[in-house]
């Protein structure tokens, strides 16, 4: 079982993209474009995908988030929307608190300060004091198209200081 906070191996990206140029050659392993901010007390964080489709409504984040990480990482496709936040901080304290290694979104945050005193990694591509609408309208566990790249639930992210990654399999360190 993760648990929250439990250090995992971490895999430096631009060492996983030097060392695995046949994967990056046949698309197994990507590469985000850099368009993403970095929030969070985790800075590096991995694991397999839950991909989530919403476009400015967060009430299926919510429902995920409020299911058990176990180590995963949440990949929202935001429709990349800068009119309001799809996560907060009392989500990402949730997440965090259920085991969560990161929230990667293709939208906005808000509550950056209370994010950022959070033990979780989250990638946004900005911060908007805007909440989002709450029809529960969305799409679990499909294939989602951001930053440049096809992501497909189960699928791994590795995100650093760097950027991020998106490999067809877990890498080895």
């Amino acid at each position: 079982m993760f648990v929250a906070g439990q250090l995992m191996a971490t895999i430096a990206t631009a060492e996983a993209c030097d060392s695995n140029a046949a994967l990056l050659a046949s698309h197994d392993l990507r590469v985000l474009q850099p368009v993403f901010q970095i929030y969070g007390q985790s800075r590096v964080f991995s694991g397999p995908v839950v991909t989530l489709k919403v476009f400015e409504d967060n009430v299926l984040v919510r429902e995920l988030i409020e299911t058990r990480g176990d180590g995963k990482v949440l990949v929202i496709d935001g429709g990349g929307s800068m009119r309001c936040a799809l996560v907060g901080g009392n989500l990402a304290q949730l997440a965090h608190n259920n085991g969560w290694a990161g929230i990667v979104v293709n939208g906005c945050i808000r509550d950056v300060d209370e994010i950022n005193a959070c033990g979780i990694g989250v990638r946004a591509l900005g911060s908007h004091p805007m909440k989002s609408y709450k029809k529960g309208h969305g799409e679990k566990h499909g294939p989602v198209h951001i930053a440049g790249t096809f992501i497909r639930d189960g699928e791994w992210l590795y995100a650093d200081s760097d950027g991020i990654l998106v490999s067809t399999t877990e890498l080895s360190v």
